[in-house]
């Protein structure tokens, strides 16, 4: 059974971190002042300056050394995670599971930050000369990180950041900072040097804290008024930003129905709707919308929700009260606005039951912003290209998902919607963990995906002899 943890950082705030289920307390943090980021910030650049010429075989062996590490501990981890954040033990383990590919995909691609040599005398009366391209680490990244994917998301930030030669300081959320402490812990048990990759805790001010310090790259997961004001703080720092999406998911008179609907419910209720690229609005088209509800509500009845540490549970609870509270105003909203409550549609203080709406209105609550929870808002439609532009004239363009096995659909999904990634036959919540994510518009800035950041995380040198 997993025990309360308590985490040191300083002696300026303590923090209470509470399992959102029952209310019991998971463990404490202490919150770092800013001149304590400050002088971890000094710390982990001081742990660069002799890292930046470690060799790909060293940082490949450092991450494998690690993931092994995570293996070792790997149901602790998960229910550190289902505990503080509120995710089924049986989603926990998975994000156990993943953050560990995630650290070895790093280490495989630390060994591909190939170069490239060009020839400068490529137009008549150039240099006879040749130009050596190579990537080097950018030095310090700062790396804050969420509350739905407290492990993995920031793997996808360390392991490339170290893949690369960088040192990382990162803030987790402090809605859940304990698998990121833990994972610290677990870093200097595999070995890593001490300073490298540092943990400081806190709100806000922790985050701006950061942001302001000597750091040379920030990446940033989390929402687009935060990301605009860290954007703004950090001045020139270049930055990575994952912020969001309101993701689309179309099925098509040709889709496999009953996929469809597994996908949609899969990627709807996973952590409790509480995912940045979680089916947010779901266009049926009219030939099939009446016999897909109904194959959507039979599944949606079956969903179990409840207690997340139970083997048992399909889908947990919302983070906090306030985020409950949040989503039944705009499900109350919406319904007052004309639309259809076909299931669901209550909370128990953080556990809200699977919820399906109708007759959505485009500009609803529930999808005028991204909504984090476990709301089904369906929006019916007959023209794909209509659709599509409903969809381009949001704010938002992460991933779309795709239902239909028409080529010539596809081509037209895939060509016209201004989004970062489209899934065909799959949800707009698919990810691979060395496949570049991230969108444009209101979703951010850069993407995220192994490969793509190292690469991102890297600063390129040209040297022309």
């Amino acid at each position: 059974m997993m025990q309360t943890q308590r985490v040191t950082v300083s002696a300026h705030k303590a923090a209470v971190v509470r399992n959102p289920f029952d209310g019991s307390l998971v463990g404490e943090v202490v919150e770092a002042a800013p001149a304590e980021i400050s002088a971890a910030v000094l710390r982990a650049r001081g742990a660069g300056h002799d890292f930046r010429h470690s060799t790909p075989a060293e940082r490949r062996a450092m991450l494998n050394a690690l993931a092994a590490e995570i293996a070792s501990d790997a149901e602790n981890l998960a229910r550190i995670i289902s505990s503080e954040m509120g995710k089924t033990i049986r989603e926990a383990r998975n994000e156990v599971r993943r953050a560990q590919n995630t650290l070895k995909l790093s280490g495989d691609a630390a060994t591909f930050l190939d170069g490239e040599v060009l020839n400068c005398a490529i137009v008549e009366g150039g240099a006879r000369r040749q130009a050596m391209v190579t990537y080097e680490p950018v030095g310090v990244i700062g790396a804050i990180t969420p509350f739905n994917y407290p492990l993995n998301l920031l793997c996808h930030k360390l392991g490339p950041a170290i893949a690369a030669g960088n040192a990382v300081v990162a803030k987790p959320s402090p809605k859940a900072p304990l698998a990121a402490a833990r994972l610290r812990e677990l870093a200097l048990k595999a070995g890593w040097p001490d300073h490298l990759f540092q943990i400081v805790q806190g709100g806000a001010e922790a985050a701006l804290a950061l942001v302001s310090a000597q750091i040379d790259l920030l990446s940033f997961t989390g929402g687009p008024a935060a990301g605009l004001a860290l954007k703004n703080a950090s001045g020139l720092v270049r930055c990575l930003m994952e912020l969001g999406g309101n993701d689309p998911l179309f099925v098509l008179p040709d889709a496999d129905l009953d996929k469809a609907v597994a996908t949609t419910i899969g990627h709807r209720f996973e952590i409790a709707g509480q995912s940045c690229a979680a089916v947010k609005k779901l266009y049926l088209h009219r030939d099939i919308e009446k016999t897909f509800t109904e194959k959507l509500l039979a599944a949606v009845d079956a969903v179990e929700f409840g207690d997340p540490s139970r083997d048992d549970t399909d889908m947990g609870t919302v983070i906090d009260l306030a985020a409950a509270q949040t989503v039944a105003e705009r499900v109350e909203a919406t319904l007052a606005s004309g639309a259809r409550l076909l299931h669901g549609g209550t909370h128990d203080g953080t556990l809200f039951a699977p919820t399906v709406i109708s007759d959505v209105a485009p500009h609803a609550p529930v999808i005028a912003d991204e909504t984090f929870g476990p709301i089904i808002a369906i929006r019916s439609f007959t023209d794909a290209g209509e659709a599509i532009a409903e969809v381009n004239a949001g704010a938002y363009g992460l991933q779309a998902g795709v239902f239909t096995n028409d080529h010539a659909l596809i081509k037209r999904f895939s060509r016209d919607l201004i989004v970062g990634g489209v899934m065909i036959n799959e949800g707009p919540d698919f990810r691979a963990e060395h496949v570049p994510f991230g969108g444009v518009k209101r979703s951010g800035l850069g993407r995220e995906g192994v490969r793509i950041a190292l690469r991102e995380m890297s600063e390129p040198k040209v040297v022309i002899d």
